[in-house]
């Protein structure tokens, strides 16, 4: 028990402020008596303001507050400081709760009859912890500007008395460093800037950016401004230049791409997704007019570089293995395929049979990483004990053998590299297939058979999946199985493939990263919706195999996070959402006729004492889609005759119960155990029956794995641990562990035992975990790692889940406009990859949005800032519209002569993009800075040829 466990307890149980703080009292003096007051004082205001994330504007909360600080065992000072610094986190960004909270501190404050300092701030606070804690309160009077105008509230009004206070008691700012003047200096700047803040609140903020200019001096500022100059010349110094990387060595642009396709290797774009993969390879070698030779090396280099920076201290990982698995088995099959591309549309007029061989010296000689991978001892394909003394780098004779195999590189040119690879080094399973007189498709055809005993196959996928070389030859196979036996409405083969990608993860991944799974779902969702049991022998074993194929559309839609995808089979639209509703209808009177007939003939076979057990006949009447949506009803009814009515013995529900528990129903079992986990929670946990059959589901050794995995999330947000108290006294001594148990199995998560020591506690003291802005943290990492030289990894689609487009936008062009003041390069660089990587159709589509709707903004807004600043942002914004509108019409171009689509992957044409961005920027900005964009553009000869419409519209 913790006394954030104490205070959350108490809040949903109803106690009272007083009792509350007696207990809290309580705790401290049997729990806390050796810890300091400013410890205990911090605990207790995080463990109330923790809760103002699920209960907003709360009044019993603010109770809470008011009573600990009014007793005195939470100081006015420790409570303002612990609210300003949760108030950065987005988790409290609601409105009402932050002008409760500043109320709270102003209120205490007025009715103490107190001096500020005394009262807000502690006597003899340094000035480095006041500064800090005004810092803070400058962050939340921004916040407070970004939210609507409410009658409801007065936040920025709450917040601008606040900061006024705090400024107030700044006497001396001589102690702090130059470094940390010029952070409050930017910040105080940043603030001023915001023309609706009150005269009073601009009165105080200038005459603190008056005294922090004092302390920097002329020198400090020159220096600064020295510093944004020159970044200013380098990126006029590139105008010429800027419409690609402008750079032989571009990481960022190259490693985000990686990433992206490792991401989403199961999607459109991705890994799997070859002719999409192949035109992005092909619009990047337009955008950056690198020779062929540069380019192979910069592809390669950077795939190596996220290859060694997934390589933990400790060894490979997954991450490493699936790096590693892609570069090997993957990508030589990727750029094999793009050369062609390349050489057929005539592209950078050179002799591309000798590309990568010219590329190789830059490639090998970076012993940093190939050390690195080499180092981590990654088991790989070949059969020599030894091979480590006799080749120094076991990883690159691998690579160097797939690029052979692909036709990259000619064996002589190999055998000058490491004369002895092409007689020391035989990957493992093409060794086997060889020795067995077959290629490698006709051998994993062969141990693929249906006679192969599941062992055979765990050994098989194991042996391939530390062979990458193999990988591209099995993911062929399975794609012919898989098209096979779908168009030949072969159930039993069908059944084999899916339940051995279901069971074996390394097999999907291998898949995934050589096949567009979206492909192989929508036709499994085609053979689902026109399965026909009346046309099979044997129904029973059919409706078997048949529960396979869909469990693995439900695991594989949930593990690539693939539910918003459109799934079509030609022409035909695929539509998965009865899956995802399984469960969502448990009551009788919501079937339609042909369901209740069905759940009629279900009802009596499964839960009537007389019945002779599931005939075929029921089977055959009985389509897949309707056994999935009268799963849950079935349960539902049966467990209500049980309870309620007390029309069916506890005997009759567990023998009916126990036929889902077999390979003839378990597959049905998802939507089952959704409906038990939302009835009991709709029942406040007061359903005995229920929890006693879900019980019984999850920790049956028969309930299908992909089952427990798709339910467990969902459990253990229904059962966290630990449960709160007045739901435990509801379940009394119902013991939830077994269910717990089953759910962090599934998921891979230790037992709970073990997880105590390891998790970090709920508590305000892990800002990074609980009050971080993810979109914001992910977008920092990202531009700290472009800075670093370190590859780099943005996920847009999770950024994009975490924040609406516009406002994902903002946040990343305002980080993207600080880092431009150091490196414009790299800031154009990432924000030419977040607007212009395609991704899946329903993703909203970014480069218009920006265009559209955030550039005229950001053009506006650099009116207010200085004639530097002013000029550095204006040169950001122009390359990084020239970078985007570029590449995005590379793109469009490449997806028509290489995959032959006419269509807008980015969401509109480029050309009307580029018609309407003069438009829109002078329609929002009639400034200096509309002007300089416009004049910068329509300078740049490049630009204006490839967007000839943009220039006729200025």
């Amino acid at each position: 028990m913790s006394l954030s466990e104490l205070t959350r307890n108490a809040f949903q149980s109803g106690i009272t402020p007083r009792k509350w703080l007696a207990l809290c009292k309580l705790f401290i003096s049997k729990n806390l008596s050796h810890s300091g007051a400013h410890s205990i004082e911090t605990d207790i205001s995080n463990s109330v303001l923790v809760l103002f994330r699920d209960y907003p504007g709360d009044p019993a909360l603010q109770a809470y507050l008011k009573q600990a600080i009014e007793d005195g065992l939470l100081s006015l000072p420790i409570f303002l400081t612990t609210f300003l610094a949760a108030a950065q986190s987005p988790d409290l960004h609601n409105p009402a709760t932050l002008d409760m909270l500043c109320r709270v501190v102003l209120d205490h404050h007025y009715a103490s009859g107190m001096p500020t300092i005394g009262s807000l701030v502690p006597y003899g606070e340094p000035t480095t912890r006041l500064l800090n804690t005004i810092q803070n309160a400058m962050a939340l009077l921004r916040t407070a500007y970004t939210f609507p105008i409410s009658h409801f509230h007065q936040l920025t009004t709450s917040a601008s008395e606040l900061l006024v206070l705090l400024l107030s008691c700044v006497a001396d700012v001589s102690q702090i460093s130059t470094a940390q003047a010029m952070v409050y200096f930017a910040e105080a700047n940043m603030l001023l800037q915001n023309t609706a803040i009150s005269s009073g609140v601009r009165e105080v903020l200038e005459s603190f950016v008056f005294s922090l200019s004092l302390l920097l001096g002329d020198d400090a500022k020159a220096a600064r401004e020295a510093q944004m100059m020159h970044t200013l010349q380098l990126a006029l110094g590139k105008s010429d230049t800027i419409l690609g990387t402008s750079s032989e060595t571009d990481i960022i642009t190259c490693t985000l791409l990686l990433n992206h396709w490792i991401y989403n290797r199961a999607s459109d774009f991705g890994s799997g997704d070859g002719p999409h993969a192949v035109a992005v390879l092909v619009a990047l070698l337009r955008w950056s007019s690198w020779t062929p030779a540069v380019f192979y090396s910069q592809v390669v280099i950077s795939a190596l570089t996220c290859l060694a920076q997934s390589i933990s201290p400790t060894g490979p990982t997954r991450a490493s293995s699936l790096w590693r698995a892609f570069i090997i088995g993957r990508l030589p099959h990727l750029l094999a395929s793009f050369q062609k591309s390349a050489q057929s549309e005539g592209i950078a007029e050179t002799d591309w049979h000798t590309a990568m061989q010219f590329s190789l010296p830059a490639i090998l000689h970076r012993p940093d990483l190939l050390d690195k991978i080499d180092d981590a001892g990654q088991v790989g394909g070949s059969d020599t004990a030894s091979e480590k003394s006799i080749m120094p780098h076991h990883f690159t004779s691998e690579f160097l053998y797939q690029l052979m195999d692909v036709g990259l590189v000619e064996q002589a040119i190999v055998t000058t590299i490491n004369p002895t690879l092409p007689n020391d080094f035989h990957p493992r399973v093409a060794s086997e297939a060889q020795e067995a007189g077959l290629d490698l498709p006709g051998f994993f055809e062969v141990k693929l058979s249906p006679d192969a005993s599941p062992d055979d196959i765990e050994v098989l996928l194991y042996r391939a999946w530390k062979d990458p070389c193999c990988h591209a030859a099995f993911a062929e196979v399975v794609v012919k199985r898989f098209a096979s036996s779908t168009s030949n409405a072969d159930t039993e083969t069908l059944s084999l493939v899916c339940k051995m990608l279901c069971k074996h993860e390394m097999a999907l991944d291998m898949l995934s990263l050589h096949a567009k799974m979206t492909d192989l779902v929508a036709h499994a969702l085609a053979f689902v919706e026109d399965y026909d049991c009346e046309t099979v022998g044997d129904p029973q074993t059919a409706v078997t195999h048949l529960g396979d194929v869909v469990l693995f559309v439900e695991a594989t839609i949930a593990r690539f996070n693939l539910v918003t995808h459109s799934f079509s089979v030609g022409e035909r639209k695929l539509n998965p959402e009865f899956l995802r509703t399984a469960g969502l209808t448990h009551k009788v009177e919501e079937l339609k006729p042909e369901e209740l007939s069905a759940f009629n003939s279900w009802t009596k076979a499964l839960f009537d004492p007389n019945s002779e057990g599931i005939e075929d006949t029921i089977l055959r009447a009985t389509g897949p889609k309707v056994l999935l949506k009268i799963a849950p009803v079935l349960f539902s009814h049966a467990i209500s005759q049980c309870t309620a009515e007390r029309k069916m013995d506890k005997e009759v529900l567990s023998n009916g119960i126990s036929y889902f528990l077999g390979p003839l129903l378990n597959w049905t079992l998802a939507g089952v155990i959704r409906y038990l986990l939302s009835e009991i929670q709709q029942r406040g946990y007061n359903a005995p029956i229920h929890l006693e059959v879900l019980k019984t589901l999850l920790t049956s050794p028969s309930c299908p794995p992909a089952v427990l995995a798709l339910s467990a999330p969902n459990t253990l947000r229904t059962f966290p641990d630990p449960l709160p108290q007045y739901n435990q006294k509801t379940l009394g001594t119902y013991d939830l562990k077994p269910i717990r148990h089953a759910a962090r199995q599934a998921l891979g998560l230790p037992p709970e035992g073990e997880s105590s020591n390891t998790q970090p506690a709920l508590t305000m003291a892990a800002p990074n975990v609980l009050w971080g802005d993810q979109a914001h943290q992910l977008l920092t990492n990202a531009l700290n790692a472009a800075r670093g030289g370190r590859a780099v990894a943005l996920d847009v689609d999770r950024c994009l889940l975490l924040a609406p487009p516009t406002k994902f936008l903002t946040t990343l062009f305002s980080e993207l406009s600080l880092a431009a003041t150091m490196d414009m390069e790299a800031a154009r660089r990432v924000a030419t990859f977040v607007l212009t990587m395609p991704r899946t159709p329903r993703s909203p589509p970014l480069l218009p949005i920006f265009l559209h709707l955030v550039l005229p903004s950001l053009v506006a807004s650099a009116d207010a800032l200085s004639a530097t600043e002013q000029t550095i942002q204006v040169e950001f914004l122009v390359a990084v519209i020239s970078s985007s509108l570029t590449a995005a019409l590379h793109l469009e171009w490449a997806m028509l002569t290489t995959c032959g689509e006419e269509r807008y992957v980015l969401g509109q044409s480029v050309t009307s993009m580029a018609r309407r961005l003069a438009g829109d920027v002078r329609r929002r900005g009639n400034g200096t800075s509309a002007g300089m964009v416009m004049q910068r553009l329509t300078a740049m000869q490049p630009f204006v040829a490839n967007f000839p419409t943009f220039a006729a519209e200025v």
